[in-house]
């Protein structure tokens, strides 16, 4: 369920979703009041030049991005030298630490608050994969199709995204409050790549960007175009904080991919223009 609010004078714009398969624990009120509080609070916004921020991504943003970012776990787009996780050779960076040793993705069916498919690609019987495990790149996904060329077993997932800490999560309040000078993002539209060999992509803020200073969100700021590779925003020292996992979906996919992601305080995150959309 996703809502978007907007003010009377076209100045404020507000979105929120949130999916759940128990239509009980779906929070239409929170929903709502999310969205038209965002919406408020970008009233008036002001100008600031493009350039690398500091940023803290709430865990709608990451959705966004990482929906997109997962299919670069393909076995084979990394054996043929098309992923960022190729290496020369026609091999890949499997055993590498390539991420923030604080972050674990993985995918498990059995997971209480995100069950996935019994059937995994393929029709394999789906079971809990690690792809990232503290920071090291530990499997990639290979059909039955590219198994059978490379004499390996085919991957049995994953069938939902989950991404989380060993360490406790931080609140967004926290890491404002640990933000000297930087930008709240709320979410992201039109995402496009723009080199699949470095995760590198394009597109849009939407929907509420403030400016934080000495540990306050101080004003709105006008919409940005970024350009920013995946991969280096979540590489070792670009990764501040990490928050607590949420029940989430990417806003261009309608809610339909859930996930369980969390809010990051990311080093650096390069926005190239600023956009004229609300």
């Amino acid at each position: 369920l996703g809502l978007t609010a907007r003010t009377l004078a076209g100045d404020g714009s507000g979105y929120f979703l949130r999916n759940h398969y128990d239509v009980r624990r779906l929070d239409a009120t929170r929903i709502a009041r999310e969205a038209i509080q965002k919406a408020l609070n970008s009233r008036n916004p002001r100008t600031i030049e493009p350039g690398v921020y500091p940023v803290i991504l709430e865990p709608q943003a990451v959705a966004d991005l990482l929906s997109f970012f997962a299919f670069s776990f393909d076995a084979r787009s990394a054996e043929e030298g098309r992923s960022p996780f190729s290496a020369m050779g026609g091999k890949t960076k499997m055993g590498e630490k390539i991420f923030d040793e604080r972050l674990n993705v993985y995918s498990d069916p059995q997971n209480a608050e995100l069950p996935g498919s019994q059937s995994a690609q393929g029709g394999l019987p789906s079971q809990k994969i690690y792809l990232v495990r503290n920071g090291v790149l530990e499997n990639l996904t290979y059909s039955r199709f590219w198994a059978s060329q490379k004499g390996v077993q085919p991957t049995a997932g994953p069938v939902n995204n989950i991404m989380e800490s060993a360490a406790a999560g931080a609140s967004v309040e926290e890491m404002i409050r640990a933000t000297s000078r930087g930008l709240l993002l709320s979410r992201f539209w039109y995402i496009r790549s723009v080199d699949p060999r470095t995760a590198l992509v394009t597109g849009l803020t939407r929907d509420g960007v403030w400016f934080i200073e000495n540990g306050k969100i101080a004003y709105p700021v006008r919409n940005f175009r970024f350009n920013q590779s995946v991969i280096q925003m979540l590489a070792p020292g670009d990764v501040e904080m990490i928050g607590r996992p949420e029940r989430v979906g990417s806003s261009e996919a309608q809610g339909s991919s859930a996930a369980l992601l969390p809010a990051l305080k990311l080093k650096a995150f390069n926005f190239t223009s600023q956009s004229e959309a609300v």
